[in-house]
Order: C-alpha cells, then structure tokens, then sequence
C-alpha cells in the first residue's frame, strides 16, 4: 500500500515480521469513551493505557488507586526469563499463544575475549537451553531471535515498537521502547503467560510525572544527562507506581534513539514506564528503520491520540533546562546517586573513591544507537589525531547486530579498534554480570565507568569493591582517554604524543546513518506454518531445564509462630535476593537457581551476606540451606526487609524461589512494584509494616505469626504477632495491595493454578 493512499480506517502492519494490524481507530474510541467518563483532558500515558482497557465502558479508573484490565499489544521475553515464562505456559496446556509474542537470546553471552568468539563459546555451552527456547518458539507461534541478534531492547525499537502501542516485557528495562512512543512495561514471566493465554492483563493505574523539558542540549550534554540529573532528583523509588511522561519543546531537538536511553534508565527511578508523545525524530526513525507506513499512519492520529491533551493534570511536574544541563556520573553502587561533571573531580577526592579508570564500557541496551557510536568514534579520533589511544581497557557492546554491520560498514568500529578496544558480542555481557574480568583480583577497590544503567555493588564484574560509574558514552570515552575519574573533558586538558597540551573537542555524530541500516547477518527465526510436529523437548536429568511443578494451596490456617529467616539490612535489589551472572545459566531449572536465594543480602543479625541462624538448630548456615531445613521440617518461615525492596530487575525467579524454598510472607517497609507483583502470583503475601518503625522492632530471633488471613480483604490490614524469646510478645498492622482477585492467586497458590483451574 503506498503511504499516499493511507486514511484513518486503513489496515497497517504492528511490524515487517507479522501480520497483525495496528489498531489505532479502536484505541481513539475507548480513549473517548473514557474522557467523556472522567469529564477531563488525558495524558498521553493514559491515552495508551485506556485505549487498550479490556471493558472502557465499566472500569473503574483512578489514578494510584484503580486496577486496570489491559489488553497488551504484544510480549517480549529476553532469553533468561523466557525459559520460566515459557515452562509456565506449556503448564497451562495451549496450542499457541494468543498474543503477538517473541523471544530474544542476549543474556547468556559471557564476555571474555572478543565477540565472535565469545558468541561461539555461548552457543556451545547454552546449546541446551537455546534448543528448549527455539523449538518452544516454533510450537508456540512465537518469534525467535536467535544468539548473536542483539539485546531485547534494541531489537524491539528496531522492529517492534510504534507510537500508542502497549507492550509487556520480561525484563526491567523494556521501557526503553517509550522513545518510540509505545508504553513498555517490565513484568515478571506470570504477567507475560497471562497475556500469552489471552488473559486480562492487571495493573494498578500510575500516577503520572511530567517532565518538562525546555531548551536544547549543546556540546557534552547528551539524553543520558537528563535521565542521570533526573534519577538524583526522582532517587531509585521516586517513580515508583507513576509514569514517566516528558513533554514541552526541548522534546523535540531530541533524537528517537537518545529518547530511548532516558526512557530505558527510568527503571532506575521505579517507574512504572516512561514514554514521549509521537514527533518528527520518531518518523525519521520509523523510515529509516524501513517502516515508513507505520510512520505515516501514526501522523493521521497524532493529535487526538498520540500526544498528550491540551491541559492535561501531573501529579508531579519536573523542569529540565536542556540548554544548561551539564554531563553527570552517577554512582558508585546506585544509579541515582548524582554528580554534575564540574564536581566530580571535587566529590571524588573527599570521598576517598580510586581515581584510576580501570575501564571504560560503552553500549548496551540504552546507549549503543548509532548517534552514541558516531559521537564516541569523534572524540575517539579527535585524540588519536594527538598520538593518544585509551589508558584504561575499553570495551564496545553493540545493541544490535543491525548497529554492528552498521558501523563496521561506517568505519566506527576500526576506530574503536585503532583506540585499542575490544568489540563485544551483540549481547548483554558486562551490563548484567555476564564478564569474565581478568585485569584485577576479587576484593580489589578500583573504578569503572560504563554508559549503562544500573551499578549496583558487584553487579558488573561480581567484585563487591568495584566503584561503578554509569556516564554517557561521551564521558566514558573521555575517561577511557584520561585514564583518571577527575578529567572534565569540559574544563581540563591533556597532552599529546609530544607533550603538548590540548582539549578534546566537542563530540559530533548523527542521529541515523546517512547511507541507512545494514541489517547485518540474518538471525531471526520465523515459527513454521505448520506447527504440529515440533516437539519441546526438556530432559529429566538437565541441569539447565525442569518442568515445574504446581505450588499447593493455602491450607486455610495463618502463619503461626514463624522463624524469621533473615532480616535484611540496607538496599535489597533483585541482584542481591537472586543474582545473576553465572547464576543465568539455571534461570530454567527452579531446584538449582534456588540456591542463590538471599545470597547477596546483608544479614542484620551479623552483617554478613549469606551466613544465617537456624533457629531450629542455632547451628549458622547458608541462607538456601536454612531456608531449605525449615521446608524439609513442614516449617513456613518469614524475611524481613527495608525501603523499596527488590528494586532493579524485574526477574520473577527472586519470588519464585523463596516459594520453593516454603516461605510464606516478605513483609518490609516497600517494595518496588514489579517484586511485589511477582511475589503475589507466586503464592506469597508481600506484605508492609503500617508502622515503619517496627521493623527496628524486630529481632532475628522473634517468631512472628500474621493472623486474620481467613479474612484477607482489599484495603483491610491484618494483624500480626511478634514472640521474643523470653516468651513475651507484641502486636502490630500489616498493610497490603491485594484486590480480590489477587487474593485468589494467594487461596490457590499460586496465579497459574488459578488460570489452569479456570481452564
């Protein structure tokens, strides 16, 4: 169909690999179902949300309050969470799935010596679990994109992603589709079979945070600042149940690409998912991406459906001046921890942080656009041109493979080479754990700086004394050059091969490749047409692959006089509940990865990670073999922990674990939605201290006992009792998010029981 003869009834491709048709003309009718109910303008987020309600006309909707029932565009699923998602799916026994769907092999790449031979290296030794996913793929009707393609992300914005469009992701940092204007949510592998199965899809409607961004960016700053600077105003909980929604003018001097590293790193700031209104940088992508007729069909509903309405109500509004914004460094250990580059060299000194740049990491999923690469080769030139090359090791992760024949098409990547950097697979790696670091000994302090997203303690390179810096690609590349924490590319000079003094200049680099994309090698896998004969086959003696088995029910009784297994202390992440480098490799075979539970979370009783009291024996012993005794012994145990708990990624394993392990409660004082969501389709109550200042209150050695669960009721509290070991006791509220269908997946056990007693 020419684009000329395109009108607002017309049937237009989601994507060059489907058939599906973009439904924007539904999607305007139940956004004005919706106005003409709540009687106001809309946001933009909401006007994706609402525009896929399962029933317009009779949901209920408020903000932070309302559960909405969501009807998905599509589900992606990177290959370490798409073993469980899927093995979860084969339980609920469905020919296909219901929804478009597609699975992408990038987390299980290990970074050692080079790409090539590190993606072979991956191929052999996942062999298995690639075989499970590809065939799984073809029986299911669902797309694989092979090892070796790229990272989730990036594949996604590639080819996936549209303006208004709804999409659910296995992994924390799917929003980074928002900068093509599409509403990408991480969820846990239960929220993905649910879509799968043609299931209502449930979330609690988000508040919305606007920003507002005037201005534009000149010289160093890049997008990455403005999700840095925003990440230190926000902190690593502030967008936690809320949308992320930019707008003004500074929006649009904004590339698409750079637009999806702001909105990728807005899993930093807990936020629900963040998103840009349609504009010019999103159709020049779109075209140069070979997708000029989605471009042109989302022109036709850019002002009723694809931007916000004119007066539309934030609950909070944000103001960046792009015009003054400076480059930032984040870090070390938290994303949100925030310093503009004119006071780095200050900060770093008073806070005793290794001014070497051991290494400098640029790529992943949220900054290898073929702007950052462009950008970073200039400034990479503009030093050899001095005799210079990198003091620190400097690694390259291409996003896609796309972006990798791209610029090795363009030259970029000589020039990385020429530098003396060393070309990744079109993978993870680093970002995730998966780097075999050899230049330094665990249990060394040192600095690195990456344009990733996340830094938390060993999370990187598994040194827990590794001081991780998170940067533009323009600032790591400076540093990689320096050598040293303190160089402000800005300010300062360097000298040459000859020791003469000079100052970088200012990097340059288009937003899209003037001569267009080189899709590179072909590694998509398209499911047969017939799909009958495909067998899934999953040994019973793998190490790698278990079938599950169904989690029982309630009994019916509360938990009475349950030991605490641990009571952790300081910031809990995913990473630190079940950790992910080598641990990846098992992420589809619950048994094993169970042994990771709590491994990285900090004991309150001794300060140590992983050495726990039994209370049963008094005997100290891993957290999985404590938790292990108290299943085996019929005995229901409890964890207790802090502020936002199980920030970071959006792995279901870190709640599927401690229900095969026999816990029954996590009760802190927040969670990070994404944690909380999971625990409860798994069976487990996540539940809050209504008074905070209990948690102090508690000791490891208390039993506790949560009461009244026969009567567990949206918005009532339950009570619960703390014993000492002196026989004395207090009581207690616990606070709670349950609506009453989620209190089904509690009495059944889990939600995919409740799914399969439906069926």
């Amino acid at each position: 169909m020419s684009t000329s003869t395109l009108t607002r009834d017309s049937l237009v491709a989601m994507t060059n690999w489907e058939k599906n048709t973009i439904k924007y003309k539904q999607q305007a009718e139940n956004v004005n179902i919706v106005r003409e109910r709540l009687g106001r303008p809309l946001t933009y987020s909401e006007k994706i949300l609402y525009g896929h309600l399962d029933k317009p006309h009779e949901q209920e909707i408020e903000r932070g309050v309302s559960y909405l029932k969501l009807r998905p565009d599509r589900v992606a699923c990177q290959d370490a969470t798409a073993q469980m998602a899927i093995l979860q799916f084969m339980s609920a026994g469905m020919p296909a799935v219901a929804t478009p769907s597609t699975v992408h092999c990038d987390h299980l790449i290990q970074a050692q010596i080079g790409g090539e031979k590190d993606l072979a290296r991956a191929i052999d030794i996942n062999k298995e679990v690639y075989n499970f996913l590809s065939t799984a793929c073809a029986k299911y009707n669902i797309g694989f994109w092979k090892p070796g393609s790229g990272i989730i992300h990036q594949i996604i914005l590639e080819n996936y992603a549209f303006p208004g469009a709804l999409m659910i992701g296995t992994d924390s940092h799917t929003p980074n589709a928002g900068g093509l204007g599409m509403a990408a949510i991480g969820v846990g592998g239960a929220d993905a079979v649910d879509v799968m199965a043609d299931i209502p899809w449930e979330l609690k409607a988000p508040k919305v945070i606007g920003v507002k961004l005037t201005g534009k960016l000149n010289g160093w700053a890049t997008p990455k600042d403005i999700i840095l600077k925003l990440a230190g105003i926000l902190t690593v909980k502030g967008g936690t149940g809320a949308i992320v929604e930019y707008y003004g003018e500074g929006v649009d001097a904004l590339s698409c690409t750079g637009m999806a590293t702001i909105c990728n790193m807005g899993a930093e700031i807990g936020a629900t998912t963040s998103v840009f209104p349609f504009n010019k940088s999103m159709a020049e992508y779109l075209k140069s991406t070979k997708r000029a007729e989605i471009a042109e069909f989302a022109s036709l509903y850019q002002k009723d459906l694809l931007t916000a309405d004119e007066g539309a109500h934030y609950d909070r509004v944000v103001e960046i001046n792009l015009s003054e914004l400076e480059p930032y460094v984040n870090g070390p250990f938290t994303p949100d921890l925030a310093t503009p580059i004119s006071q780095l060299k200050e900060v770093a000194v008073k806070e005793d942080w290794p001014v070497e740049v051991k290494v400098g990491l640029i790529g992943s999923c949220t900054n290898s656009s073929y702007e950052d690469m462009a950008r970073s080769a200039s400034i990479i030139k503009d030093a050899m041109s001095h005799g210079l090359k990198s003091k620190a090791i400097f690694t390259v992760t291409p996003g896609s493979e796309q972006i990798r024949a791209t610029i090795e098409r363009d030259g970029q990547l000589q020039t990385f080479l020429d530098f003396g950097g060393i070309v990744l697979a079109n993978a993870c790696g680093p970002c995730i754990g998966q780097w075999d670091r050899q230049d330094i000994k665990k249990g060394e302090k040192n600095t690195i700086v990456s344009s990733y997203n996340r830094n938390f303690t060993a999370r990187n390179d598994g040194n827990p004394a590794t001081h991780a810096f998170v940067a533009s690609p323009d600032l790591v590349t400076a540093f990689a050059v320096a050598g040293d924490l303190r160089f402000n590319p800005l300010t300062d000079s360097l000298k040459d091969s000859e020791g003469k003094e000079f100052m970088l200049k200012e990097p340059t680099g288009p937003g899209l490749p003037s001569n267009g994309y080189d899709a590179g090698v072909d590694t998509y896998q398209a499911p047969p047409v017939d799909r009958s004969s495909v067998v899934v086959d999953v040994a019973p003696t793998s190490e790698r692959l278990q079938l599950l088995t169904p989690f029982k029910p309630w009994d019916g009784k509360d938990g009475i006089d349950m030991p605490i297994l641990i009571k952790s202390v300081g910031k809990t992440t995913t990473d630190h509940i079940s950790m992910a480098g080598p641990w990846l490799k098992y992420r589809g075979h619950l048994q094993n990865i169970s042994n990771n539970y709590m491994i990285g979370a900090i004991n309150a009783e001794n300060g140590e990670a992983n050495n726990i009291r039994n209370q049963v024996t008094k005997e100290f012993g891993t957290v999985p073999e404590v938790a292990g005794y108290y299943r085996d012994n019929s005995i229901r145990w409890v964890v207790v922990g802090g502020e936002n708990f199980g920030e970071g990624s959006s792995r279901e394993h870190a709640a599927l674990e401690p229900r095969f392990l026999g816990g029954f409660a996590i009760i802190t004082k927040s969670f990070a939605r994404i944690h909380e969501t999971n625990l409860k389709k798994q069976g487990l109550l996540p539940l809050n201290f209504k008074t905070p200042a209990d948690y102090e209150k508690i000791n490891v050695t208390d039993k506790v006992s949560i009461l009244g669960l026969d009567g567990l009721a949206p918005g009532k509290n339950l009570t619960y009792r703390v014993t000492s070991e002196d026989g004395s006791s207090w009581e207690s509220e616990l606070t709670h998010t349950y609506n009453q269908e989620q209190i089904e997946w509690f009495k059944y056990g889990s939600a995919l029981n409740k799914m399969a007693a439906k069926a």
